[in-house]
C-alpha cells in the first residue's frame, strides 16, 4: 500500500516478511522546534495514518526531550537552542495538530507520547553507561548527520543527538512493543542507530524495523512545502486556511497526482479518474481542488475548507458575494486591500470616486471618473456607471464594500459601526 503510494523511500531488510505475520507497532517522531508543523512534516503522519487503517499501532512521540538536544539532519549549520519553557510550549501546540491525523479509539487506537518523559529524568551516568557503550566514534562518523557537518562544525550536544534518539526506540520498544520506527528519508542515520541499540542491549532475538518516506520536492526542483519563500504552517495564524487551500490548488499539474496519493486518502482509482477529466478540462482543475479540499478539511476542518473554497470563488470568478456571510468575506478581505471608514463618514456623503481612490483601485479622482465612465469597476461585482454616495444598501455581511476593477482587482471597505 505504502509504495504503491509514493510512501517508500526505503526499508530494513525483514520488514516485509513481519509484516504479512500481522499489525505492527510503529512510531514517528517530531522535534518541537516551533509551534507548529508544516506541511513537509505530513508525509510520515500520512505514513502512520496508512499503518492503523491496516490494523497497525501508531505512536507519535513528540521531543520534548530530543528538542533540547538538536537534530543535525539536514542541516549545515548548529540549530538555535531553544529554552525548556520553549520546547514546552510548541510540544503542547504540535500535539494538537497531529491528533487530527490519527483516530484514538478502538483496538489500533493511536497514542501520543513526549519522549520528555524518560528523557529528561535520565541520569548522564547511566546514559554513558546504558547507551553510548554501545557506539563506536568511527560508526557514528560514518551517520550522513555528522558526516555532512564536519567541515562546517558540529557541537558534542548534535553529534550525541542519534545516540538519545537511539534511546527513544530501545525504550519504546522495551516498554510499548514497538517494532518499527518511521520518518523522512534524512532520518535513516538515526533509525538505524535505534535498530543498533535495540540488538545490542536486548540480544540477538529482538528485532527492530525501520522505514523511511522519500523527501518531497517540486517538478520544478524546489523544496516541497514552501510558498514565496515561507513555510506552509499547520497553525491558522501562520497560514490562514485560506492561503492553505491555495497552496495544494495551485500545485503544478506535473505535481498534483503524487500529491494526491502522498497526502490523500483518496483511492487510486478516484485519483486516476481525476487525472483524466483535467486531462480533458484543464481549466476545471479537478484534482487540484481535490487535493485542496481533502487536505484543508483535515487540516482545519469542513467550515474552515467551505469558507476558503468560497473566497476563492469570490476572488476567481463565480462567487456570490452578496450571499457570502460575514466570516466568509472577512477571509476575503485578509488577502486584498482593505481600507476603514466610520459609519459617520458613510453617511455624510461618502462617495464611489473617494472610494475608488482610497482603497487603490484608481491612482487619482479622475481616473475614477474616466474609469466609471468606461465601466471599468464594480461595487458588490455589480458594474458602476456613474459616481454616487455610498449608502447602508450597499453594505454586505459584516459592514463591508467590495470594490472591483476589471477582472480580479479586489479592494475591500470595513465600515466601522455599521452593526
Amino acid at each position: 500500500m505504502l509504495e504503491e503510494r509514493g510512501l517508500v523511500q526505503d526499508a530494513t531488510a525483514g520488514l516485509a516478511a513481519r509484516l504479512q505475520r500481522g499489525p505492527i507497532t510503529a512510531y514517528a517522531g517530531f522535534d518541537p522546534t516551533a509551534d507548529s508543523l508544516h506541511v513537509g512534516n505530513l508525509v510520515p503522519v500520512i505514513a502512520l495514518a496508512w499503518l492503523q487503517r491496516l490494523g497497525g499501532k501508531p505512536i507519535i512521540v513528540v521531543g520534548g526531550g530530543t528538542g533540547l538536544v538538536g537534530d543535525p539532519s539536514g542541516k549545515r549549520s548548529e540549530r538555535p537552542m531553544l529554552t525548556v519553557a520553549e520546547i514546552d510550549a510548541n510540544t503542547a501546540a504540535i500535539r494538537t495538530q497531529l491528533a487530527r491525523f490519527l483516530s484514538f479509539e478502538g483496538p489500533a487506537a493511536a497514542r501520543i507520547l513526549d519522549n520528555a518523559t524518560w528523557l529528561r529524568p535520565l541520569a548522564l551516568m547511566e546514559f554513558l553507561r546504558e547507551v553510548g557503550k554501545h557506539f563506536t566514534v568511527s560508526y557514528m562518523l560514518q551517520k550522513e548527520s555528522v558526516r555532512g557537518r564536519l567541515e562546517t562544525g558540529i557541537s558534542f550536544t548534535e553529534f550525541a543527538y542519534m545516540l538519545v534518539q537511539a534511546y527513544d526506540f530501545d525504550h519504546l520498544y522495551q516498554n510499548a512493543g514497538c517494532e518499527l520506527q518511521m520518518g523522512g528519508s534524512d532520518q535513516w542515520g538515526n533509525i538505524t542507530a535505534g535498530i543498533e541499540l535495540i540488538s545490542r542491549r536486548r540480544g540477538p532475538g529482538a528485532q527492530a524495523h525501520g522505514l523511511v518516506c522519500p523527501l518531497l520536492t517540486t517538478a520544478a526542483g524546489g523544496k516541497f512545502g514552501k510558498t514565496e519563500g515561507e513555510n506552509v504552517w499547520l497553525d491558522p495564524s501562520k497560514t490562514t486556511p485560506y492561503r492553505f487551500y491555495q497552496f495544494w490548488v495551485n500545485a503544478d499539474d506535473r505535481d498534483v497526482e503524487r500529491l494526491l496519493r502522498t497526502f490523500t486518502f483518496v483511492s487510486l482509482e478516484d485519483i486516476k479518474a481525476a487525472m483524466s477529466r483535467h486531462g480533458g478540462e484543464p481549466g476545471q482543475r479537478t484534482p487540484h481542488r481535490l487535493l485542496a479540499a481533502d487536505v484543508t478539511t483535515r487540516v482545519h476542518g469542513a467550515e474552515e475548507c467551505r469558507r476558503a473554497e468560497a473566497a476563492s470563488a469570490i476572488l476567481f470568478g463565480g462567487g456570490d458575494i452578496r450571499a457570502a456571510d460575514a466570516t466568509t468575506l472577512g477571509v476575503v478581505a485578509r488577502e486584498v486591500p482593505l481600507v476603514s471608514v466610520s459609519q459617520t463618514r458613510l453617511e455624510s456623503g461618502y462617495r464611489v470616486v473617494d472610494a475608488l481612490v482610497e482603497t487603490g483601485c484608481a491612482g487619482s479622482k479622475a481616473e475614477a471618473r474616466r474609469g466609471l465612465q468606461a465601466g471599468s469597476y464594480y461595487l458588490n461585482d455589480s458594474r458602476l456607471g456613474e459616481d454616487r454616495p455610498l449608502s447602508r444598501a450597499d453594505l454586505l455581511a459584516g459592514g463591508y464594500v467590495a470594490m472591483r476593477k476589471g477582472k480580479k482587482h479586489y479592494a475591500f471597505l470595513r465600515v466601522i459601526g455599521s452593526q
